[in-house]
């Protein structure tokens, strides 16, 4: 990860980022008309644009700044509240859908579950609650890297 000229955490903020812009290009919902089809809509419409709007402020606190360093106090917090948007736009629309009259007619897709999965995550991680994986090359206690010994 040293070759990419991110920061690790940067790096990470912003793949937990492109798994809410997938997220949002997945179905949120899915509307079945009986027996004569069903069609679903995706993140783009409603309080999936707040999700958008935290992808994006995800997006500039990594880009922010000097790329190789850890976030400052200020990106720190535009990435913890973008994180925070990213969650509560998927968990707003969820809550809509619930509560609509649809009844059985309406269902929600892979795409809300993502994006909150995707927020809810990114913001134990930036509280500090979650670790992610630290990944290095020459860990001699890897099992990928065998000792050169031989």
């Amino acid at each position: 990860m040293e070759n990419l000229n991110f920061h690790k955490r940067k790096l990470y903020a912003l793949i937990l980022a492109a798994v809410g812009l997938i997220a949002l290009i997945l179905p949120w919902i899915s509307i079945s008309f009986g027996g004569f089809g069903s069609t679903s809509v995706n993140g783009f419409r409603s309080w999936g644009m707040l999700t958008l709007v935290g992808v994006a402020g995800v997006a500039v606190a990594s880009l922010m700044g000097n790329k190789l360093s850890d976030f400052d106090e200020n990106t720190r917090k535009i990435a913890l509240g973008s994180f925070a948007a990213i969650a509560a736009g998927a968990l707003i629309f969820f809550l809509r859908i619930q509560t609509a009259d649809g009844g059985e007619f309406v269902s929600t897709g892979i795409g809300v579950w993502l994006a909150l999965a995707a927020g809810v995550l990114g913001l134990l991680w930036m509280l500090g609650r979650v670790k992610l994986p630290d990944i290095k090359k020459d860990d001699p206690t890897s099992p990928n890297n065998p000792p050169s010994n031989f």
